[in-house]
């Protein structure tokens, strides 16, 4: 099967090379060093899915139309990416695999005959070097779209996704998206004071502030009337009952998802960006839940402390202190 995948970055990166290595002829787009790195020597992917180098073809755009394409781009370059290649695009089914809430919409207002589905995977994987790939903690990804039950569409679809590596096709897509935003949470802390997500999570101090904006974010998907989606072992249930504890309690949410992620350091895609040189997409990620506090209503102090923090360290190219983090609890 013809299958495209765009951004070709950690996840992006992960899926061409399992599915190349599956037996899919498998097209990537990438820019810069990652394209030539990928020119030069293929995908290089290590770590829980083994090993594997796979050469598959490559270029800033598509130059053919495939049979299934997945957007794997940063949130901040979906609009670009799909632009870009909407010609070999229509038509077919496009499976968004990003961050955040709104690349779905994007998607669908840009390939208005296409069929587009969101992916979200809880795969972390270090993409720090062009071209190279460590996957540090496999899981299931999980395909739908909307907010009711899995249609045939995306139980096909995960059928042959699965071919390479676990897809699950659920109902209730859009609130999936939220359960994601609230994991995504444990982004920040770790890209403002450089160090691992797992060291985070390790530091009581540290460890609260990412409860709390867990909290806060779990907090305004309800004022915002979202019915939280089931993604590994969260549930609407669990998560509304974590939203009402007080954060000594609530940081064994955070604490627990970094028991799981084992030794391999995780940095988080945002750390990742920045040690690339890159814009994060912060904006899309606390970012989102400030816009959605203020559709609501309500205030969302942390995760916009957070975000500010983020871009500046995105603005003196250094990670911050601790104390900086610490201090957004006690503001």
């Amino acid at each position: 099967m013809r299958i495209a995948v765009i951004g070709a970055g950690a996840l992006g990166g992960t899926f061409a090379a399992l599915l190349a290595r599956a037996g899919h002829d498998v097209e990537v787009t990438a820019r810069g060093a990652g394209l030539d790195a990928i020119r030069e020597h293929g995908i290089r992917l290590s770590g829980g899915y083994g090993d594997a180098d796979v050469r598959v073809a490559s270029g800033p755009v598509l130059t053919r139309r495939p049979d299934l394409a997945l957007v794997c781009t940063k949130a901040q370059d979906a609009r670009e990416a799909i632009s870009m290649n909407a010609e070999h695009l229509g038509g077919i089914p496009v499976v968004v695999v990003q961050n955040g809430l709104d690349g779905i919409a994007t998607a669908e207002e840009l390939l208005p005959d296409a069929e587009v589905y969101g992916a979200a995977s809880i795969i972390a994987a270090n993409y720090t070097e062009p071209g190279v790939v460590r996957v540090t903690t496999t899981a299931t990804s999980y395909l739908g779209r909307g907010d009711g039950p899995a249609d045939e569409g995306a139980v096909r679809l995960a059928g042959i996704l699965s071919q390479a590596t676990p897809f699950t096709a659920i109902p209730n897509f859009r609130g999936a998206q939220w359960t994601k935003l609230v994991v995504n949470m444990l982004n920040a802390v770790p890209a403002i004071v450089g160090r691992s997500v797992q060291e985070v999570l390790a530091d009581r101090g540290l460890r609260r502030v990412v409860a709390a904006a867990m909290r806060e974010t779990v907090r305004v998907g309800v004022a915002r009337g979202v019915r939280f989606g089931a993604l590994q072992g969260l549930d609407d249930r669990g998560l509304r009952r974590f939203a009402r504890l007080p954060l000594l309690l609530g940081q064994l949410l955070p604490w627990s998802m970094g028991v799981r992620m084992g030794s391999v350091p995780n940095l988080g895609s945002t750390q990742q960006s920045l040690r690339r040189g890159q814009r994060t997409e912060i904006d899309y990620l606390n970012g989102a839940v400030v816009r959605q506090a203020a559709l609501a209503g309500v205030a969302a102090p942390v995760n916009a402390a957070l975000t500010a923090l983020v871009h500046e360290v995105e603005d003196a190219g250094a990670s911050l202190p601790p104390a900086r983090v610490l201090a957004v609890l006690s503001d």
